[in-house]
């Protein structure tokens, strides 16, 4: 028993050492970059929200420059009911009266103590022990009035005029944390109730940060069959705005200010849980993620092939057989095996092409599959083109019931090493393949369980 117990601690850790392995080219990748992370009041009343608190500290300590955004709806509502005071909506936007406008600030006054004092914690055996963290805020946002609209009088509700970016980063040079409110300022000196989300989205648009981040009631987008959307495009967005309109206006509001975020330079938008714990970690530091990324590349897209790429991929390909880094392949060869293959198009020209080859299997043989002809154009390689590809077609590859992945190649291994392939020799190929190694070529073999 005694050993068991070793042996599972043995197995705890070496999981653990693994996806600190897996996660460290996301932290090189985030270190410096600027989030804007947006939550509304219900994010704040939830259970999940300390934690939420400590991953946003474990962030700021990786080097990740942060703006905080909160709102306060359920709060100002409690606060209005309890002193009988009638602040109703219109198109789902609240009506800010001068009688209601106390009990507004209060809220959202209440949620950044509260938020400042979270982000201070320092006791021991907490993960915030030792952490300094300096979280400033103020008038950063200058606002002016919604204005009537329909008809109807918005009075002290407003809209985003202007973000003070200059004063932003010079805080987020200094190693702050910035915290914003649904609330801002008139040149007047009036105080005007806005919406977190268009704060949120105006302020990630004026400082061109890497990330904008919704935390929501759901995961992401899910689509008709119940699934959850890992990835989609901004223009893609119209018929899910359109479903949620009535449904969870706050999903709403998230997708219809990613949409804008997105087209306006902002170039990942990501929409996830507040209520799962590790949420923002997976998202960030782990391949799958955990919601939907809106990403504005909708002129650039992995898909299956169709006979129309042959001439595409010929031009990717054929550079790379004559070095003989790839096998050969007739046109004729690939206008036949056109399904198998996944390519990325940027304005009709093949930047990047895989093909996936499912391997007849034995009875207890796992199901297995091939990957061949990855490639990326010369002008592409620095980017993650090749990498983007090939999760591509290892979900295909999940989708269709495989349990792990070949390749098969004689100079790039430690590119797909890199990617989580291992080592692996001709004998561990199922049969009907080892029956096809090209003894000739050498290729040397790698393997990657994806069930």
């Amino acid at each position: 028993m005694q050993m068991e117990s070793i042996d599972n601690v043995h197995s705890n850790a070496q999981e653990y050492v693994h996806w600190f392995r897996n996660s460290a080219p996301y932290i090189n990748a985030h270190r410096n970059k600027t989030f804007v992370l947006m939550f509304g009041g219900e994010a704040v009343h939830n259970a999940n929200f300390k934690n939420i608190i400590h991953d946003i500290a474990l962030m700021h300590s990786l080097g990740i420059r942060l703006i905080l955004v909160h709102g306060a709806r359920p709060q100002i509502s409690e606060n209005l009911k309890e002193k009988s005071i009638q602040s109703p909506f219109h198109n789902n936007r609240r009506i800010t009266t001068r009688e209601s406008l106390a009990s507004v600030m209060s809220a959202v006054g209440s949620i950044r103590l509260q938020i400042e004092a979270l982000l201070s914690m320092g006791l021991a055996n907490s993960p915030m022990y030792g952490a300094r963290i300096d979280v400033v805020s103020g008038n950063l946002v200058t606002a002016k009035p919604y204005g009537i609209r329909d008809g109807v009088d918005f009075q002290l509700t407003g809209e985003v005029r202007s973000v003070d970016t200059d004063a932003i980063q010079r805080h987020l040079d200094n190693h702050n944390i910035v915290l914003l409110g649904p609330s801002g300022y008139s040149t007047t000196g009036e105080v005007f109730n806005l919406l977190a989300e268009e704060v949120a989205m105006k302020t990630a648009i004026d400082l061109q940060a890497d990330k904008l981040i919704f935390l929501g009631s759901q995961q992401g987008i899910i689509d008709e069959f119940s699934k959850l959307m890992r990835e989609i495009t901004p223009h893609q967005l119209d018929q899910h705005i359109a479903k949620y309109q009535d449904s969870n206006f706050e999903i709403a509001l998230h997708l219809q200010y990613a949409k804008e975020a997105s087209l306006q330079g902002v170039h990942r938008v990501h929409l996830i849980s507040y209520d799962h714990d590790g949420a923002l970690i997976e998202e960030l530091f782990t391949r799958d993620g955990h919601g939907t990324m809106v990403t504005d590349a909708h002129y650039e897209e992995v898909r299956t092939a169709t006979i129309d790429d042959v001439g595409g991929l010929i031009n990717l390909l054929r550079p790379l057989e004559e070095e003989g880094i790839l096998v050969y392949r007739s046109r004729e060869r690939i206008e036949n095996e056109i399904d198998h293959f996944a390519v990325i198009e940027r304005d009709g020209m093949i930047l990047a092409c895989a093909a996936l080859y499912p391997i007849p299997a034995s009875q207890d043989e796992m199901k297995s599959a091939e990957l061949a002809c990855v490639a990326v154009h010369p002008s592409y390689r620095k980017s993650n083109r090749g990498s983007q590809i090939l999760h591509y077609l290892e979900e295909k590859a999940k989708s269709m019931g495989i349990e792990q992945l070949f390749i098969l190649t004689t100079r790039t291994a430690h590119w797909f090493l890199e990617q989580g392939f291992i080592e692996a020799t001709v004998d561990d190929l199922p049969e009907a393949r080892q029956a096809l190694y090209n003894f000739q070529r050498n290729s040397l073999v790698c393997k990657k369980l994806i069930s």
